[in-house]
């Protein structure tokens, strides 16, 4: 007995195996020809029930008899799919022009699914009888059924562009396609032109096909990526609701969406909607109402009073199905195999498939009126010798012997000779001989016709553009889409998603941020901040929802944050970290924040650092990035890779202030901020102070009047002096400076803090033991230059002093 048992690897069964699979589900299930633009499953359907009668000028029948028919003679597959692939092409919202029309429940553009079969009735549409006209002629090729037992067509003859005036989708293995719709006029008539122009360029073609038409209307931007479409077979384009605004009484808004963008789900969308309006994400709807009816598509959006209907319809255009991306996969099955087209090779290959058609339509006609000829000729020949015709068949013994004597003694071929003995006699008078002869001159013409059209391709080519302009005339539309060229950007305005409200905001040293409701911050006391020890109030200022935040760090990193973004937190909570969301060092700490009514506010920060550098960067160079919530923007870029960012402040353009800045080793300078210029934020700055081998500076202050300005200096040793800056006298960036404390032989005092102070001032300093003392300045007398102020704390006891809080009137941004 012969060994059949073959030993292969688990890679080449599976390989060969979904090899087979793809090819069959290439060709045969998921894409569609580009000849008749229909898939297997959808030929069949409106092959067997045109085979079975059910054309549109008989009555419906019952879906589930055609559905029966098409799956016990050509499509072997389960009942739903059939039934599925027959909804679909009687669904007016999906095809532009409808192939089956069906009475009952066919589904809706809500997504409802439709009636069981049994329920519905369906029939074809009178536009299918164009795809299906002259099957019956031999026009295209026919094939075995799965089962041997009947034949079936491998592409209908489709006498209009079906695949671009339907569209088509679907996925197979390695392949997908994406075709949408266009408008039956317009493609027939580039067709009219591409045949008269073989040479014609896509920018020809696009004048009479402007773009699809989608059945559900709304309006296409995008004229590039549409050119793009129909040149490569792959391009995208926005698809946009068609929208208008209507006023009510007391003075509200509407808006009426009356076209959504194709295969939009309209109940989905409605549904989207309002979780926006009830998750408070947009803010003025008042309700969303489906008004829609056997009229046409109605959605309103009541808006309510003083809402910007303009902002919010915005909004939603970017945040919901209202607009939508429609990307252009244009793959079909080309000889056989599939192939992504653009605009012209797809009507080329329709016009190619189009010519064969007529082609072998014309030879079936002149083989039959040939036929038809030969037969007339051979009747009007017996009836010149009737009599003897007659006495012929008399004679012979039955049909077959008067058939054989007919052939042999007047010389009839067998065809004219089965004709005259199968004639009826009413068929000898006089009027049908005239009727005869009329037949045989209508048959010479058309055959003379017939040989025309395949002799002569201009001749076959006029055939072709009468038949496809009665089709463009009998079933041409209006376009539905309107064609815009540019895709607008979409800007939604922040007040139409937020509401306007007053809260409290905080920004702690450590990096804490929230914003608490008036109500919370006014139920606790303000101290209750929830902060931890030795952490402290960087920022707390009221401010509106709509305002903008930019916190600076010491490492010289900027975080911009609009102010409803912010963590929604009790007064007495935490709030959110810095780390949260966009991640600071460990030892990088909050030096400044600052808040803005809007971002195209004038003015510019002014950022020093610990190793000498100073520089002014424009707010408009520090506009928030796509990025802002989880990187932070560079607002100083640092050289020395131990230095910090000492300070930040505001100052409005063409500032008179001074700088003051003051180093470890006790040197201060003063000089005009118009010295230090303003350049961009990825940038260090210029000299602010030229420093001695290990000394650093400390701080630096703006002022205003540097004749009443005071400052606050606090040394290691625990020592404090306050003094004007009329002491200093206004000098030069970039130089030494002048000594702030008497130069001690021993223990020498360095400066840790130095900060603008006044009679208002109560400071905080924290000690590297994690101890707080307190200082009121107004307890403290002004001291000279040379002075080294008076001793404010024991650092034996509670430590020596590391950094230093500020506690007095909220700050502005000018002030900050």
């Amino acid at each position: 007995m012969a060994n059949h048992i073959q030993e292969m690897t688990l890679e080449e069964v599976m390989g060969e195996r979904f090899g087979r699979y793809s090819k069959y589900i290439i060709q045969e299930r998921a894409l569609p020809d580009v000849r008749d633009g229909l898939k297997p499953v959808q030929r069949r359907i409106l092959f067997a029930m045109n085979q079975d009668g059910n054309t549109f000028d008989k009555g419906f029948r019952k879906s589930a008899k055609s559905v029966g028919n098409v799956m016990g003679n050509f499509h072997p597959h389960g009942d739903s799919s059939i039934y599925e692939a027959m909804v679909r092409l009687s669904q007016d919202w999906k095809l532009e022009e409808p192939l089956i029309e069906m009475h009952g429940n066919n589904g809706s553009m809500d997504g409802d699914p439709p009636a069981a079969m049994r329920y519905t009735e369906a029939r074809l549409s009178k536009i299918s009888g164009e795809l299906l006209k002259d099957i019956d002629k031999d026009t295209v090729e026919m094939v075995l059924n799965f089962d041997d037992t009947t034949e079936e067509p491998t592409v209908l003859p489709a006498a209009f562009p079906n695949l671009l005036v339907n569209g088509a989708t679907g996925i197979s293995a390695g392949y997908a396609t994406d075709i949408p719709p266009h408008n039956l006029r317009e493609v027939i008539n580039a067709l009219l032109y591409l045949m008269k122009h073989s040479d014609a360029s896509l920018e020809d073609l696009m004048k009479f096909v402007q773009g699809p038409d989608f059945p559900t209307g709304g309006i296409i931007q995008g004229l590039a990526g549409i050119r793009q479409a129909y040149e490569t077979g792959r391009g995208k384009v926005v698809v946009r609701s068609r929208t208008h605004m209507e006023t009510l009484r007391g003075g509200k808004q509407e808006i009426v969406i009356t076209e959504l963008p194709y295969e939009v789900n309209k109940a989905l969308l409605i549904k989207k909607i309002d979780e926006l309006r009830l998750a408070k994400k947009v803010d003025g709807i008042a309700e969303i109402r489906d008004e829609s009816d056997r009229f046409g598509l109605s959605v309103v959006i009541e808006l309510k009073k003083e809402a910007n209907a303009e902002g919010i319809l915005t909004y939603l255009f970017k945040n919901t199905d209202l607009q939508i991306n429609y990307n252009f996969n244009m793959v079909a099955i080309a000889d056989l195999k599939p192939k992504q087209l653009g605009l012209k090779p797809m009507l080329e290959a329709y016009l190619k498939h189009r010519r064969e058609v007529v082609t072998r339509r014309t030879q079936y006609d002149l083989k039959k009126a040939e036929a038809r000829q030969h037969i007339v000729q051979g009747l009007i020949k017996m009836i010149s010798i009737l009599d003897q015709v007659i006495h012929t068949i008399r004679q012979s013994a039955n049909k077959g012997d008067a058939k054989n004597n007919l052939v042999a003694q007047y010389d009839f071929s067998v065809e004219q000779a089965e004709a005259i003995v199968s004639l009826q006699l009413y068929r000898l008078t006089n009027t049908d001989i005239t009727a005869l002869e009329e037949e045989a001159a209508q048959l010479a013409k058309s055959i003379a016709e017939y040989h025309n059209i395949l002799d002569h391709p201009a001749a076959r080519d006029a055939v072709i553009e009468q038949e496809l302009s009665s089709i463009a005339k009998t079933y041409g539309k209006d376009r539905k889409s309107t064609i815009q060229a540019e895709i607008e950007t979409l800007e939604v305005d922040t007040a139409v998603t937020v509401t306007d409200e007053r809260v409290m905001v905080l920004v702690s040293r450590d990096g804490y941020m929230k914003r608490s409701s008036l109500r919370s911050y006014q139920a606790v006391a303000a101290a209750d901040n929830g902060l931890k020890d030795n952490d402290f109030p960087v920022f707390e200022r009221e401010m509106g929802t709509l305002q903008h935040l930019y916190i600076f760090t010491s490492a010289g990193n900027v975080i911009y944050r609009p102010v409803h973004e912010l963590e929604d937190s009790r007064w007495k909570d935490a709030g959110e970290h810095l780390s949260q969301a966009v991640g600071i060092g460990t030892d990088e700490h909050v030096i400044a924040a600052f808040g803005f009514d809007s971002l195209d506010a004038k003015g510019n920060f002014v950022l020093g650092s610990s190793d000498g550098y100073i520089k002014q960067t424009a707010l408009a160079d520090l506009q928030p990035q796509r990025n802002y919530k989880s990187r932070p923007m560079v607002g100083m870029k640092l050289k020395a890779k131990d230095a910090y960012v000492t300070d930040v402040y505001f100052a409005q353009p063409e500032s008179k202030q001074t700088v003051f800045a003051v180093t470890n080793q006790a040197y201060a300078q003063q000089f005009e901020l118009a010295e230090v210029s303003v350049i961009g934020a990825r940038s260090t700055g210029v000299k602010s102070m030229a420093l001695k081998p290990g000394d650093w500076v400390v701080n630096f202050i703006l002022a205003d009047d540097p004749q009443q300005t005071e400052v606050g200096i606090l040394t290691q040793r625990g020592a404090f002096k306050k003094m004007k800056l009329k002491e200093m006298g206004v000098g030069a960036r970039a130089r030494r400076g002048l000594m702030v404390l008497r130069e001690l032989k021993r223990d020498p005092h360095r400066v840790v803090a130095m900060s603008k102070v006044d009679d208002n001032t109560l400071i905080t300093v924290v000690t590297d033991k994690d101890q707080q003392v307190e200082l009121t300045v107004s307890n403290y007398p002004d001291g000279d230059r040379y002075s080294n102020g008076s001793f404010v704390l024991d650092t034996d006891s509670v430590g020596t002093p590391s950094f230093i809080h500020l506690s007095q009137v909220l700050a502005t941004p000018e002030e900050n």
